[in-house]
């Protein structure tokens, strides 16, 4: 697994710590529970203006032989 390492001021690397322990998890579990909603999110977001354009641009991609 590759590792990333990020800054946090205090104030987030305690709100951080007080929501794991809420959670009975690791802050390290939560932060990477967060980045992989908010990858899940994007890539959703991203495949939909995707979808639009290809939508849009149909006629045009049909003759480019997309």
């Amino acid at each position: 697994m590759n590792e990333l390492i990020i800054g946090l001021s205090d104030a987030e690397r305690g709100e951080l710590a007080d929501l794991a322990d809420a959670c009975g998890r690791t802050p390290e579990e939560c932060a990477l529970e967060a980045v992989r909603d908010h990858l899940r999110r994007e890539r959703d977001r991203v495949g939909e203006a995707a979808g639009r354009l290809a939508a849009r641009h149909a006629p045009l991609l049909k003759r480019l032989g997309a």
